[in-house]
């Protein structure tokens, strides 16, 4: 059975441009503290790939301090800030602020951008927010290299972003602030990135996520999802013709190229998920799972579906190297898997509506 990969939103294959540059960094010896020849050079590809993220993310180089990923850059940026965001948030951002934010037709409603934490983009529903200026935090982790997005010109105090969402590795991401903004340390040690967070670099993890935001970028500004959107739109035109009952959340609005989140009332997200990995495809459940329980999207919650709706939804992320047969494949399958479903699962069609 050949497989298809369809869940780059919850992480990407590794880029030749990274795995080169975590290979090169594994046969440097030195501490990048250190300030032998054999430091120095560990530090050199610190610094290359500081460069690199800035450059992509449209930053100084001493705006980017390196983390062990997202969660962690999220927690160095909102711990003890108060700040207010939409439920709509990840649970990384989710647990820092006060979720009291309203969600309007999909936009974030934002009345006071300086004290509120608003994402770029929803990794369930690829949803985009227009960021407003003066905003203290975005999590940019979805959006970034697959939008528009320099933090010079976006308005926003901090940024953070994670390696594994871009092509790089797991483990390794970034906060992006300007010099000289008050942050208080969670990590406390040596004192390297500046002070603002301590413990040796992680030397390779670093290398290849700077490598592989610069060739995210540059796929970017090549137009490269431009391809992928379109397939994400042939996918749905394919999956509503041959399911009118289908509910595609999002659809209309701006959202990311790569991503298409549905449901299909009646059956459970969960169950597509199986059904589809035992056909070859990787996909997400549009409910998270937390301790092995299955809970109903807060995500889709906020949005105003419905319990019954919201557990019936599940998210298809392409990636560049995505191929049309691939999602020809995925419909078929799809659409197969649907009409074997179990009986009682069919009653439940009649009491949903599209939306």
């Amino acid at each position: 059975m050949k497989r298809a990969y369809l869940d780059h939103n919850a992480t990407t294959p590794l880029r030749a441009e990274a795995r080169a540059a975590m290979l090169a960094a594994m046969d440097v010896v030195g501490n990048p503290s250190s300030v032998h020849a054999e430091g120095r050079a560990a530090k050199g590809i610190v610094e290359t790939a500081r460069a690199q993220i800035a450059e992509a993310v449209g930053a100084s180089d001493a705006d980017v301090v390196f983390t062990s990923g997202a969660t962690e850059a999220a927690a160095l940026a909102l711990a003890g800030r108060g700040l207010k965001a939409a439920p709509i948030e990840h649970d990384a951002v989710h647990g820092w602020v006060d979720p009291s934010l309203t969600v309007v037709n999909g936009a974030v409603q934002v009345d006071d951008p300086a004290r509120a934490a608003v994402q770029l983009a929803n990794s369930e529903t690829g949803i985009v927010q227009v960021l407003p200026q003066g905003l203290a935090v975005s999590d940019v982790t979805q959006g970034f290299g697959k939008v528009p997005f320099a933090f010079s010109w976006s308005g926003v105090g901090m940024v953070f972003l994670s390696a594994h969402k871009f092509g790089g590795p797991k483990g390794v991401g970034a906060l992006i602030l300007p010099q000289g903004t008050d942050l208080a340390a969670q990590i406390k040690g040596g004192g390297q990135e500046m002070g603002r967070r301590s413990g040796t670099e992680n030397v390779i993890g670093i290398a290849g996520m700077g490598a592989a935001a610069a060739a995210a970028q540059a796929d970017l500004a090549a137009g490269k999802w431009e391809r992928v959107a379109k397939l994400r739109n042939i996918l749905e035109t394919a999956i509503e013709a041959a399911e009118k009952s289908t509910i595609f959340v999002g659809k209309g609005l701006d959202r990311l190229p790569n991503t298409s989140c549905f449901a299909s009332p009646g059956w459970k997200g969960e169950t597509q998920v199986m059904a589809m990995d035992l056909a070859g495809f990787a996909v997400s459940a549009g409910s998270a799972c937390s301790s092995g329980k299955v809970r109903t999207s807060r995500v889709l919650q906020a949005l105003g579906l419905n319990d019954e709706v919201a557990s019936s939804a599940i998210r298809v992320s392409l990636g560049i190297e995505t191929t049309e047969d691939e999602v020809m494949r995925f419909v078929q399958a799809w659409c197969e898997k649907r009409a074997r479903r179990e009986p009682l699962e069919r009653m439940k069609d009649d009491s949903f509506g599209n939306r």
